[in-house]
């Protein structure tokens, strides 16, 4: 996956903000909504009424918001205890944050060796709504590098990192993602046409590791390779980056394999399995 090069240090985040307090522009039915799976995640069951006087509001509009999370999953009443309780989609959300900590956590020595033992900046990322985001990132030690902040976006068309997650998608899959965030031009090297792509998905399947040739910033190259979790689904992707004046075409032939093995490594690490292609 292509960054920039590095020019400036990060700035520090802002820090999370408490459910209760009003933020500028938020919308009072979802920070509501947020405030009861907030209270219901810690009990095993309340009542309606209890919910109500915990977050301060009236039943009936407890009750209008309760409605609207349990149509979506996030909530379920249980008859036989009458009370709420946290619903499936709720713990889904909660467990793909549980899964990419994981990847994240037991990713880091593999990260770590990948940057020392190729010379360049290793990053690792998920997909997200349409696009890379960056989880971890471990920079080289050259002058020259790319940066990608942890939390940052990215595309998936123009990136290593976003083509080698696609590459595990069906054809369905991915002409949704792309119908929804487009495939904008970054440079004169993005690939714009859906065709193109797809043909490149498929030597990415092939070899098991995809190539980002200055797609997204002029100069930088870089080479990804997917991770999967125990159902060989994909689940994130690592990446090595670097400047075309390092890595050359003979150095992609030699990062290529060793990001794929790298990539192996974290899969078997947190129980996944790869694919057979």
């Amino acid at each position: 996956m292509a960054g920039r090069p590095r020019a400036t240090k990060p700035t520090t985040p802002l820090e999370p903000q408490p459910l209760g307090h009003h933020l500028a522009g938020s919308v009072q039915a979802l920070e509501r909504g947020l405030n009861l799976l907030a209270i219901i995640a810690e009990a095993d069951g309340l009542s309606l009424t209890s919910i109500a006087q915990r977050a301060g509001i009236a039943p009936s509009t407890a009750h209008r918001i309760l409605n609207t999370l349990k149509a979506g999953g996030f909530v379920h009443y249980d008859e036989t205890h009458d009370g709420w309780l946290i619903g499936v989609q709720a713990f889904r959300i909660g467990s793909a944050f549980l899964r990419n900590r994981k990847m994240v956590d037991v990713g880091r020595s593999t990260v770590r060796k990948l940057m020392e033992a190729s010379g360049e900046t290793v990053n690792m990322a998920i997909e997200d709504d349409g696009h890379v985001v960056f989880v971890s990132q471990m920079e080289c030690h050259q002058a020259i590098r790319a940066f990608n902040r942890p939390g940052g976006r990215g595309p998936l068309h123009a990136s290593s990192l976003g083509k080698a997650m696609m590459a595990a998608w069906s054809e369905d899959a991915i002409a949704q993602r792309l119908h929804r965030v487009g495939m904008p031009r970054l440079t004169a090297h993005t690939i714009v046409n859906p065709d193109a792509l797809m043909q490149d998905l498929t030597l990415v399947r092939k070899r098991g590791w995809a190539i980002d040739d200055q797609e997204q910033s002029e100069g930088l190259r870089c080479v990804g390779s997917a991770i999967y979790n125990e159902h060989g689904e994909v689940v994130g992707a690592i990446s090595i980056s670097g400047p075309m004046v390092r890595v050359t075409d003979e150095r992609l032939g030699e990062l290529g394999p060793m990001v794929k093995r790298a990539a192996a490594e974290v899969t078997e690490r947190i129980g996944g399995r790869t694919p057979r292609v």
